[in-house]
Order: structure tokens, then C-alpha cells, then sequence
């Protein structure tokens, strides 16, 4: 019996990237448009795991299948950090991160071809060193900072200023890979392994 296909809730290239590092191709790419405003008050973890299953459901409601769907929120203690579309927003937001530890929330939310909802968030720990204003005059120069939350790529320019993170890796990046293959087992997805 052939397993239900597997739709990827989610716009980002990082993610589809990560998904073959692990073996895993997805069979539909299916972007949900949402309104990604944080509520009043909405915690970081909270705010991820909210979006990721709004991703997932809004996908559900067209697309059969097993629909997998994640978030990534920066935030500095409890504010929420924006995706930065201009160079001020991603200044402001490496002035704020300069020389401190923020976290980074990953939401993942994936919809069983039964429809049955599993959620994880997931949280990594990410210290910057001090930067100057030469440095994050460099980092918007570099250009890797559009539309990522808090301004910063971790695989990308940023990662020279970074001192320490705690937590998973490829969380920061888009997904934690250990999250979605745990998801991915419960719902009884098994990847044909692509190299």
C-alpha cells in the first residue's frame, strides 16, 4: 500500500534544504497566506506554535495528505522580533541581539492523512558577540538578512558573530530535523531515501 503523500506547508527554501539533507522530498510545495501579526501579549513559544498550525490547517483545508508545517520566531526574552524586510528593521534588530542571548522558537506542526494534529516547539539559545556599527554595517551589505526573522541568517553572514548557540542547529535554520523525523515516524512516513 502507497504511503499519503507528503505536502510541505511552507514557502522556505531553508526548509526544503533541510528536509534533503535527511533524506526527505517533499511531494507538494503549498504556501498558506496568513496574517503573521503576533497577538497582544503572545509569548515567543506560544506565537510559533500558533503559526505552524495555522500553516498546517490552512494547508489541510485544500490538500490531502500528510501536511508538515513549522515557524521560526526570534525573540530577545519575551519580544518577538520582526522579519526584517528593510535595513532598518534588520539594524535594529542585530543592535538589539548585539553582545546578548536570545532565543530562537521553532514551531512544527504536522496533520496526519487521518487528520490528527501533532505539534512540537522547539527552543535553541543563540549568543551574539558585541558588534559594532562596522559590523552591522557589513551584515546588511552582505544582504542575507531579507525576510529572516531578527534580522539574521545563522548559515549565512551572521555566523561570524556568534559566540555560542545551545540547542539544535537546524532549529535556527528553519526546522529542527530530530523534531520533524520524531512527527514524521509517529504519523508512519517513511522517506524513499533521496541522496
Amino acid at each position: 500500500m502507497s504511503q499519503p503523500q507528503l505536502v510541505l506547508a511552507s514557502a522556505s527554501p531553508r526548509r526544503l534544504d533541510l528536509l534533503a539533507q535527511i533524506g526527505i522530498q517533499p511531494d507538494l510545495v503549498s504556501v498558506a497566506d496568513l496574517d503573521e501579526t503576533p497577538k497582544k501579549g503572545e509569548l515567543p513559544a506560544s506565537y510559533a506554535r500558533r503559526l505552524a498550525i495555522a500553516k498546517a490547517e490552512a494547508v489541510a483545508a485544500t490538500h490531502h495528505g500528510i501536511i508538515l508545517a513549522g515557524d521560526t520566531v526570534v525573540a530577545c526574552g519575551r519580544r518577538i522580533l520582526p522579519k526584517a524586510e528593510t535595513a532598518d528593521t534588520a539594524a535594529s534588530c542585530l543592535q538589539l541581539l548585539s553582545g546578548r542571548q536570545h532565543g530562537v522558537y521553532g514551531g512544527i506542526a504536522l496533520i496526519t492523512a487521518d487528520r490528527k494534529l501533532f505539534v512540537r516547539v522547539v527552543c535553541s539559545q543563540v549568543k551574539f558577540r558585541r558588534l559594532t556599527e562596522n559590523d552591522i554595517a557589513d551584515a546588511l551589505a552582505f544582504g542575507d538578512w531579507q525576510g529572516k526573522a531578527g534580522g539574521y541568517a545563522i548559515q549565512g553572514f551572521a555566523a561570524r558573530y556568534i559566540r555560542h548557540i545551545s540547542g539544535s542547529y537546524s532549529n535556527i535554520v528553519g526546522f529542527s530535523l530530530f523534531d520533524v523525523t520524531a512527527l514524521l515516524n509517529a504519523a508512519g512516513y517513511r522517506p524513499a531515501m533521496q541522496p
